[in-house]
């Protein structure tokens, strides 16, 4: 009965911290639940018209749609919204981040999603790589979108996926060293107090998003990175950010004291969205684009009830979509935008013909494998023990330190399968060159999932970051509220390569697919729905200044615009796109 009386009075305790501590940190500017909020500022738009079921508002100079896959976009509104001149509206489909414990602790990176209030709970088409599973497909209906809902692991890749991204686009502009002064302007590393290493000189420490080191320690610790000394295959990277990325080093993550910093949380910060020309509308799911006149996209139409009536706003100069790989692709298509014949087959006349619309869908697959071993101290012990685990949030809560602090990952490895694998008689090299990994090694202190009564576990998580499978979006109906068919072809092809970690080194080949057909999944780093191409390729939807082919006053800022998915886990690729779009769109208006 004591030890029932004091997990009660710690939750309490716990649960009134919690407010008061996100009363004061988690304030927010000109955020708006619908749209008589935005006509109460009574805001200085050149034109305001107001007409039975629709509202028609034309901003002064610029209007961003930053759907709930915000990350590129919210680096866009902050950095136009510098410029005072620059009248810039964010619209969001989904809620605010504000007071969500789940995504502000981040250890409960975890809970998040799927399922939630701040997940679009999207599932793929069934599998064929998978067994004909259809699997959770979680993308965040959350300001910051998966900024806000992501295991918050930092990581740029390797200079030779950037390298391809210039090489296949004809634009230096996407080089790693062209990107360079991106990177410094988007990071703010913070090093903690622990003993993680990383390379100060290969970082930038003024910018606006922070990310930090493992900040508490945890089991497996000493012991991954003492494997770099005794095993030549599995080497210490000092820093895997550096441009070089192969071996295993400590991860670097978006956590500012103790919480997690996404897009919302930094580039939408109260201090930011404080600004007179900058407001944020939230609920307010995009259904189309509109052409405005010939060939010229600036108007957007929504709904803030999936049952109400639908809005329309329109921009002066640019419309910028900034939906995601999921999102952008689904709007574009109920425009119009995309494959004619499709199109026209599901009842959507036809604006603008672009086969490549929701075309090359690209992502990572992993498979959780955990071991049993013989310890405790990993994360269980708190799944099990209520007492615990509420005596971890009130340290979080009111210190901000212990170990809800760290998402659960803490070291992470990059490796190549051997050059001369038989796999490469077949089928070309994936990767962007032969200082790209083609598969990624996840460490964590425990066991994703619900765990069993008993026994402590660690994880190490394979995979693979170069995949050669191409998957593809489309639409079921010409419902602008329905969900699309997300297939990313997960393992759809023979290019799939893991080590056999969790399986018995006896089982077959057939085995072994047959486990990991029944046990994959997805990293959920969709990219390249929208992909850029040269100027003038007929292939393609966007071109490397992110202009929609052939269209005005309509341009995408987000992972879709990828041409290859970098070896990498993606948040880090969204801001760079982010942050080189802003530079474009102001040059391209002086």
């Amino acid at each position: 009965m004591g030890g029932s009386r004091l997990t009660m009075t710690l939750w309490m305790l716990s649960s009134i911290l919690i407010l008061l501590t996100l009363s004061i940190t988690l304030c927010s500017g000109a955020i708006l639940d619908n749209v008589a909020d935005l006509n109460k500022l009574n805001l200085k738009f050149d034109f305001i018209v107001v007409g039975g079921e629709a509202r028609l508002i034309t901003s002064r100079t610029m209007l961003i749609y930053l759907s709930s896959r915000g990350t590129a976009g919210a680096v866009v509104a902050n950095r136009l919204s510098e410029n005072p001149d620059n009248s810039v509206l964010v619209l969001e489909a989904g809620v605010s981040n504000a007071d969500v414990l789940d995504i502000i602790v981040p250890f409960f990176a975890p809970r998040a999603t799927p399922n939630t209030a701040v997940d679009w709970n999207y599932s793929t088409t069934a599998q064929v790589g998978l067994g004909g599973r259809s699997i959770a497909y979680p993308r965040g209906f959350v300001l910051g979108g998966s900024s806000s809902v992501n295991y918050l692991a930092y990581t740029r890749g390797s200079k030779e996926d950037y390298d391809r991204w210039a090489r296949v686009t004809g634009d230096e502009g996407w080089s790693w060293n062209r990107l360079i002064p991106y990177m410094r302007r988007n990071e703010r590393f913070t090093p903690p107090n622990t003993t993680g290493e990383f390379n100060p000189a290969v970082h930038g420490f003024n910018g606006i998003n922070t990310v930090s080191l493992q900040g508490f320690p945890t089991l497996i610790d000493s012991r991954v990175i003492e494997t770099t000394t005794e095993l030549a295959e599995f080497p210490f990277n000092l820093d895997m950010n550096s441009g070089f990325q192969l071996g295993i080093g400590w991860e670097q993550q978006t956590v500012k004291n103790g919480s997690r910093s996404s897009s919302a949380t930094s580039y939408l910060a109260p201090e930011f969205v404080a600004r007179p020309n900058l407001h944020v509308l939230l609920h307010a799911r995009v259904t189309r684009v509109l052409e405005s006149n010939s060939n010229t996209f600036r108007t957007v139409e929504f709904v803030q009830d999936l049952a109400g009536a639908k809005f329309t706003l329109s921009a002066r100069k640019e419309l910028i979509l900034s939906a995601g790989s999921i999102g952008t692709p689904n709007i574009l298509l109920h425009s119009g935008i995309g494959n004619s014949s499709t199109l026209s087959a599901l009842g959507i006349k036809p604006t603008h013909n672009l086969p490549s619309v929701g075309q090359n869908l690209t992502d990572h697959s992993l498979i959780f494998l955990s071991f049993l071993v013989n310890s405790t101290g990993t994360w269980e012990d708190a799944e099990r023990n209520a007492t615990l685990a509420a005596e971890q949030l009130a340290q979080w809560t009111t210190l901000r330190t212990g170990p809800l602090i760290d998402p659960p990952t803490s070291q992470l490895g990059w490796f190549r399968i051997p050059d001369n694998s038989s796999i490469f008689e077949q089928f070309p090299d994936p990767a962007a060159g032969p200082n790209t990994a083609h598969y990624e090694l996840i460490f964590a202190s425990g066991l994703f999932g619900v765990p069993p009564p008993t026994g402590n576990f660690i994880s190490i998580v394979p995979a693979v970051v170069s995949p050669a499978s191409r998957g593809s979006l489309t639409l079921q109906s010409n419902d602008s509220l329905s969900a699309p068919l997300i297939d990313p072809n997960l393992l759809g092809s023979e290019n799939f390569v893991i080590s056999p970690f969790g399986v018995n080194s006896t089982d077959s080949d057939d085995e072994l697919d047959e486990f990991i057909r029944e046990n994959g999944g997805s990293v959920y780093h969709p990219s390249g729905t929208a992909k850029m191409s040269p100027k003038g390729a007929n292939w393609g939807v966007v071109d490397p200044d992110l202009r929609v082919k052939g269209l005005d006053g309509l341009r995408v800022v987000d992972l879709s615009v990828a041409p290859f998915i970098p070896a990498a886990h993606t948040q880090f690729a969204a801001y760079m796109i982010g942050e080189r779009a802003s530079d474009l769109i102001k040059e391209a208006w002086g």
